[in-house]
Parts: C-alpha cells; structure tokens; sequence
C-alpha cells in the first residue's frame, strides 16, 4: 500500500471518527440544509449550551461546519449536504426504519428560544 492509500484512509477514518457521536449527528439533523443558532440547537436537543458548543467546534474544526455572524449570535450550516448521505446511507446499512430518522427543518421556530429568526 503506497504513501497516499494510507494518507487517505486516515483521512475517512478521522473524519468518520468526527461523526462517531451521537449527539454530534443530532446536531447535523437538527441544522439540516438551513442553519441554527447555538440556542435553537439547545431549545431543539435539549442539551446544555455548553456540551453542544463543544461538540460544534469539533464539526467545525473538521471542516463539516461552518459559521456566519449576525450581532451576537453565530449561526452554523452544513459546508457539504452529502454529509446528510452519508448518515442515511449509514442508516440503510443499519437497517433502521425512515421513522427513527425523521426529517428536522431548522426554519421552525421555537418559543422558547431567544434567537432572531424564531422571534420574528
């Protein structure tokens, strides 16, 4: 195996590594083709702001995500929709019915999240 086979597989297997979390596929889902807010996220996993800000910057720091400012909040969106592919693909493998994976939509808006675009 040359130099470049193994470079590359340690690159799929970092990056499948990245995805290896649960919550951090819960993110995605939640983010989906739109964008979200670090407390749209919260208000949608119901998880501290903490623990999802970690695991944002992992997905960010591996290139999956990436980020726009507007005032004091930073909202983050999938840099490659194949990555939502990938995950179906992983489900089809896994057998898991359509209904264990349902289709989020990061427009819907949350009375109980503080954002600008769920206060509108």
């Amino acid at each position: 195996m040359n130099t470049s086979s193994k470079k590359a597989e340690k690159g799929i297997a970092d990056y499948l590594k990245v995805l290896g979390s649960p919550i951090r596929i819960g993110i995605l889902r939640a983010i989906g083709h739109g964008e979200a807010c670090v407390c749209h996220l919260e208000a949608t996993l119901k998880k501290r702001q903490a623990y999802i800000s970690q695991h944002l910057m992992v997905l960010r720091d591996a290139g999956i995500l990436e980020t726009r400012r507007d005032g004091k909040y930073i909202y983050y969106r999938v840099s490659e929709s194949e990555i939502f592919t990938l995950i179906q693909s992983a489900a089809e493998i896994l057998n898991l019915p359509e209904d264990d994976l349902p289709e989020t939509d990061p427009g819907d808006k949350l009375s109980h999240c503080e954002c600008p675009s769920c206060q509108e």
